[in-house]
């Protein structure tokens, strides 16, 4: 289809939602008290249009980057949407960013203006700022009523005035330069166009209509906004009037689910874990571990009969039914009772996962994508998943594997370059498709399933190529572990690093019956490891006994944002790891396999 099918900007597009549904309440956020405040369709389109004329009284033109570091709140979404009907481009910094990466972002991207959330966010703004060679000149803070400012500045603008400027970008202009996280290297500022969105969301939305638009239809968004599935979550929903709640702090994102009560769940899969964990470390301190247990293989072996042939046996389904009422309507409530959608991306969630809260009643569908296209190039659809698979590709992208297993698409919703770096854009190509450096399969039906990243594949002493993120990721799902890197490149044989889950760690040790511990001494106590190898053997399954973890070391520090080994969008920066450990993985092969 041309382009002049879709929508010219993304502002035509938002627009238009909030004309339908001017009256009816479209955003919620939260005040002092946790209580949620209401907006209209109309009231989120007069905050835009005044923060809007605010940003054209202080000259601010077309074209022009504008800065956001925040964390996912209300006002981040107003400004996104204010900066576009201004002309301009916004340009996310995660708010976890240093004043090194603020520097860069802003002096790649031009960046002039930033908002950021918090004084001491401002701070490192300023540092930057105070550098003669930095373009960055203004630093506005939103706790300090910088939006209310903004309005107030802007009253003289016309309405005639912000139309023509809300209408002037076209398809093919830059809408956003988003930084990569990166794991490895300096961030590479992504272009996306207004068409990269419009065509993408008009094919989110024909392919997830009963998500976006059942009666009631609402989410909370907890995801960072810097990232980019997050800001394609956040168009798509408000362009499709799902009623948005913000929540910026993610230690209240639990009852923010309770009191909000959404019909969709979006999350990545440590999100589902822990839900999961922490249910059955709550039936564990009252005793009631085995029947959680049961209740979760009800629900597993009733989401698994719905694939097969013969459907749900009666026995089964008299057991799930019973399971429900005993335990899993409990979880149920935890989401807020009434979802039944879940999307989930960012990382592999598994299927004992995918099939538990199908088992719940909740159909988790499974995405994958980078940046690079747009943040979502599959996902599963209800009633057509794959437990497993990361989906098919959404409409507008094609798709191919390489022979050596690396995906490769193309298609609308790829990105325009890399911002004022043609050779990495031009390295990136690969005879017109965008080389992922993802490594999966495509089934005959066009499911893809992802089994690692390229660059991480392992070659042992002994010749043999193991894609770590398999084990990982299984490993990863045992209550106890926070995060693992497997390792072993020119080694005899696979080991792992291991970091325990600080918050996990009290709920299981009560629930084996083992005293309290810190970490360090549960790192070192033969109990904790006992079952820590269990779950090794667990994870082995999946591979064969060359790809197996033969040894494994418990890091008593966990790989978090702030210290460095975790990107923003929660990927474990490998090299960092493996820099920082070096001696302490050299240490582990010295010492031989515990079998």
């Amino acid at each position: 289809m041309s382009k002049n099918a879709y929508a010219r900007n993304i502002m035509e597009l938002v627009t238009a939602s909030w004309e339908a549904n001017a009256s009816k309440v479209v955003a919620r956020y939260t005040d002092a008290d946790d209580s949620w405040l209401d907006v209209t369709g109309a009231e989120f389109a007069e905050h835009v249009a005044a923060v809007a004329k605010g940003l054209i009284a202080r000259g601010i033109g077309p074209g022009d980057a504008v800065g956001i570091m925040c964390r996912t709140r209300y006002e981040w979404t107003v400004l996104d949407f204010a900066i576009w009907s201004a002309g301009a481009l916004p340009v996310p910094i995660y708010d976890t960013s240093s004043a090194s990466q603020i520097d860069w972002i802003t002096s790649d991207a031009e960046v002039a203006l930033v908002f950021v959330e918090t004084q001491a966010h401002a701070a490192l703004a300023r540092s930057v700022a105070a550098d003669g060679e930095s373009p960055l000149t203004t630093v506005e803070v939103i706790d300090d009523g910088a939006l209310e400012v903004l309005a107030a500045e802007g009253t003289g603008v016309a309405d005639a005035v912000l139309a023509e400027r809300r209408t002037a970008a076209g398809p093919d202009d830059v809408a956003t330069i988003i930084y990569t996280s990166g794991t490895t290297g300096r961030p590479k500022g992504v272009r996306l166009t207004h068409f990269n969105y419009t065509r993408h969301v008009k094919g989110i939305q024909d392919e997830l209509h009963p998500v976006l638009f059942e009666p009631g239809a609402s989410t909370v968004l907890f995801l960072t906004l810097a990232h980019s599935l997050a800001r394609l979550v956040e168009v798509a929903l408000v362009a499709s009037g799902t009623v948005v709640g913000f929540c910026p702090d993610t230690t209240k994102l639990v009852p923010y689910l309770g009191s909000f009560k959404p019909t969709l769940v979006l999350a990545v899969p440590r999100v589902f874990e822990k839900v999961y964990n922490s249910a059955e470390q709550k039936a564990a301190a009252g005793g009631r571990v085995k029947v959680f247990r049961w209740a979760a293989k009800q629900a597993i072996d009733y989401s698994k009969a719905l694939d097969a042939p013969g459907g749900v046996p009666l026995a089964l389904a008299l057991r799930h039914k019973l399971a429900y009422t005993l335990v899993l309507s409990k979880i149920m409530a935890v989401l807020g009772g009434r979802a039944h959608f879940a999307i989930s991306g960012s990382a592999p969630l598994g299927e004992r996962l995918g099939h538990f809260y199908r088992g719940l009643g909740i159909n988790v569908m499974e995405g994958y994508g980078l940046t690079e296209t747009n943040a979502a190039s599959h996902v599963n659809r209800p009633g057509l998943s794959k437990i497993g698979t990361v989906g098919k590709p959404l409409p507008g992208i094609e798709v191919k594997v390489a022979d050596d297993g690396e995906i490769l698409m193309r298609g609308d919703q790829l990105f325009a370059g890399y911002h004022h770096n043609h050779e990495a854009t031009e390295a990136a190509m690969v005879d017109g498709w965008f080389a992922s450096g993802d490594i999966g399969t495509q089934d005959e039906d066009g499911y893809l399933t992802i089994t690692g990243r390229k660059k991480e594949i392992i070659v042992t002493a002994g010749g043999k190529n193991v894609a770590p993120a398999v084990l990982e990721d299984r490993l990863r799902a045992y209550p106890l572990v926070s995060q693992c890197v497997v390792v072993g490149d020119g080694k005899p044989y696979i080991a792992a690093l291991v970091t325990l889950d600080a918050e996990a760690l009290p709920g299981w040790l009560a629930g084996k019956g083992y005293p309290e511990m810190t970490v360090a001494e549960a790192a070192k106590d033969e109990r904790v490891l006992a079952h820590l190898d269990k779950a090794v053997s667990r994870a082995n399954t999946a591979v064969s006994r060359a790809e197996s973890i033969r040894k494994f070391e418990i890091v008593t520090d966990d790989f978090t944002v702030a210290n460095g080994y975790l990107t923003p969008s929660l990927k474990v920066k490998r090299a960092a790891v493996l820099t920082a450990y070096g001696d302490r993985i050299e240490q582990m092969y010295a010492g031989g396999t515990r079998d």
